[in-house]
């Protein structure tokens, strides 16, 4: 199923000549969003709508409205809201039948390509422009589209871009007195417990926040190494070394859990127990409203190595 959806994106996307900005051109474009019309695309996109807080106690509902999600002036726009709001508890994967309501205080924006687009290895990018603010946790990451190892994590998690509490108090950050850090991270392991990650926090070269303006982060994800970088820059490198599943069903594949097609998301968090718990702690109600907006998000896959993705890669 996958692969249809891919070839026949790649058509789409070659008629559109999407721009490669500075890509090694063994990497070729198969699928992009650049948001340059006035409404999502849901040939492309699934709105989460939930209120469960992601496992991570957030405080928000994640609304299909465009209060919540808009697309305009070129950019996409994931919106936090101080908002009574209430919605369904889970979203429809995980839902009990029937699925119960919940009202939260804050509202904001999630869309998925789930069951839509899904790729094994290649290169994930996206140009984006963080909010800053306690509590506010801005993510752009991947999913498995099948669950192949188990529930989480046994079947893995690739986080592009994560920021939390941008410009609020910091104690520990290069250069800096506020928090100035993107992340990226590997979610692995066994059920928690005993689950497990690797991951970088990094400042930006230019010495400036990731929410003064837009920056690149990206992923090269190849069978038996992910590479991320921000504006080109190498900055977390994992190899099976690092990772590993506590499912049976990886049967001794070393490259397990990250050998199977994932999906992508973005999403803008309001308070969870990473953001509350660091910097200055809580969620400031001030930080409300509150956006993370995004230029483009673009996958290219190896046209020499679809199989591994190796041959384009950093090595």
């Amino acid at each position: 199923m996958h692969r249809s959806i891919v070839l026949a994106v790649v058509s789409m996307v070659a008629g559109c000549a999407a721009p490669v900005d500075n890509v090694d051109p063994e990497w070729e474009l198969v699928w992009a969003d650049e948001f340059d019309g006035d409404a999502l695309d849901r040939g492309k996109w699934a709105p989460e709508e939930s209120c469960w807080g992601g496992g991570n106690d957030e405080r928000q509902c994640y609304t299909d409205r465009p209060e919540n999600i808009d697309v305009s002036e070129g950019l996409l726009r994931l919106k936090g809201r101080a908002e009574q709001f209430t919605g369904p508890l889970r979203p429809p994967e995980i839902a009990e039948d029937p699925n119960p309501t919940r009202t939260q205080n804050y509202t904001s924006g999630k869309i998925r390509s789930k069951g839509l687009a899904a790729w094994k290895y290649g290169r994930i990018e996206v140009r984006a422009k963080v909010p800053a603010g306690q509590g506010l946790w801005p993510a752009v990451w991947m999913m498995p589209d099948e669950s192949a190892y188990g529930p989480w994590p046994l079947s893995g998690e690739i986080d592009i871009l994560e920021t939390v509490n941008i410009g609020t108090g910091c104690d520990e950050c290069p250069g800096s007195e506020v928090e100035n850090r993107t992340v990226s991270a590997l979610h692995f392991g066994d059920l928690p417990p005993g689950n497990d990650l690797v991951d970088k926090k990094t400042p930006l070269a230019t010495g400036k926040l990731p929410s003064d303006e837009f920056n690149t982060y990206a992923v090269e994800w190849g069978e038996g190494l992910i590479v991320f970088f921000v504006n080109g820059e190498e900055h977390l490198r994992a190899t099976p070394a690092d990772w590993f599943t506590g499912s049976q069903l990886a049967n001794g594949n070393a490259n397990a859990p990250f050998d199977q097609p994932f999906y992508v998301m973005a999403n803008l968090a309001v308070g969870g127990k990473w953001p509350e718990r660091d910097n200055e702690k809580g969620l400031d109600p001030d930080a409300l409203p509150a956006e993370l907006q995004i230029d483009w998000i673009r996958v290219y896959q190896c046209a020499e190595d679809r199989e591994t993705g190796r041959a384009c890669m950093t090595q």
